[in-house]
C-alpha cells in the first residue's frame, strides 16, 4: 500500500487527486500516510485545506506569496528549506527525505506536465527508488507510470487505463515475454530502437504477466 503520496508542482487535475487520496484515506487510514508538498505543490494544499501536509520541501521559489504565508500558518508543518543552488529537484529531495524517513511506497501527483525536462528528471526517480528497495509511481489523470519487476501480474478489473505500453531504460530488456495481452511477446529482447513494438497493448485476459531476463522495463498505464 502506499505509504507517502508526494505533491509536486506539475499538472494535477483536482478531481482525479482528491478522489485518489480519498480512497487511499478510506483503505488505510490518513494516519498511516505521509502527505508531503514539494515546493509549488504547496498550491495544491492551499486550494484544498481539508488536506493538511505533514512536509513541505523545497526552496519555494515557485511558490505564491499566497502559497508561502499559507504554509507559514499551518501549525505542526515540518518545513525543509532547501537553497535555489542545489544539485536536486525540489522534488527529488523530498524523495530522498522521505525514503530516509522509511517510506517504501512513494505516489506522485504534479510529476508531469508542460515542462519536459522536469518531467524526465521526474522518470529518474523511478530508478533512483529502485536502487535503494523503494517502490516509485508517477500519476495524472491519464497516466499511471512505474517500473516493473519480472514476474509481475496485473489484474485487469484494477488496471489504471486501458492501453499498457512497456519501454526499456538504461538499455535492452532481454527475454520480454507478455502473457494475457491483446498482443503477447515471447522471450522477445527489446531495444529503444524498436520500443514502438510495446506500445498501447491491452490486457484481454483476468489477469496479465510481465516476465523477463535482464534489463529495466517501463510501464505506462493510459486512458484517453
Amino acid at each position: 500500500m502506499i505509504d507517502t503520496v508526494i505533491i509536486s508542482g506539475g499538472n494535477i487535475q483536482n478531481g482525479f487527486a482528491l478522489d485518489f487520496l480519498k480512497k487511499r484515506i478510506k483503505e488505510g487510514g490518513r494516519e498511516s500516510l505521509a502527505l508531503v508538498a514539494a515546493d509549488s505543490g504547496m498550491e495544491w494544499f492551499m486550494r484544498n485545506r481539508e488536506f493538511i501536509p505533514d512536509l513541505a520541501v523545497g526552496d519555494f521559489d515557485s511558490l505564491s506569496e499566497e502559497g508561502k504565508k499559507y504554509m507559514e500558518s499551518l501549525n505542526g508543518l515540518k518545513i525543509i528549506r532547501l537553497k535555489p543552488e542545489k544539485d536536486d529537484s525540489d522534488t527529488q529531495s523530498a524523495v530522498n527525505h522521505m525514503i530516509s524517513e522509511g517510506s517504501r511506497e512513494i505516489l506522485i501527483l504534479g510529476a508531469t506536465g508542460t515542462r519536459l525536462d522536469h518531467v524526465l528528471a521526474n522518470l529518474g526517480l523511478l530508478s533512483m527508488g529502485r536502487e535503494k528497495g523503494v517502490h516509485i509511481a508517477l500519476a495524472d489523470q491519464w497516466n499511471y507510470i512505474t517500473l516493473v519487476d519480472s514476474g509481475t501480474v496485473l489484474k485487469k478489473e484494477e488496471q489504471f487505463g486501458k492501453y499498457v505500453s512497456f519501454f526499456t531504460v538504461g538499455g535492452d530488456v532481454s527475454g520480454l515475454t507478455l502473457k494475457g495481452f491483446k498482443y503477447p511477446l515471447d522471450g522477445y529482447d527489446l531495444t529503444v530502437a524498436d520500443s514502438g513494438l510495446t506500445v498501447s497493448n491491452e490486457i484481454v485476459s483476468e489477469t496479465a504477466e510481465v516476465t523477463y531476463d535482464r534489463g529495466s522495463l517501463l510501464m505506462i498505464m493510459s486512458r484517453d
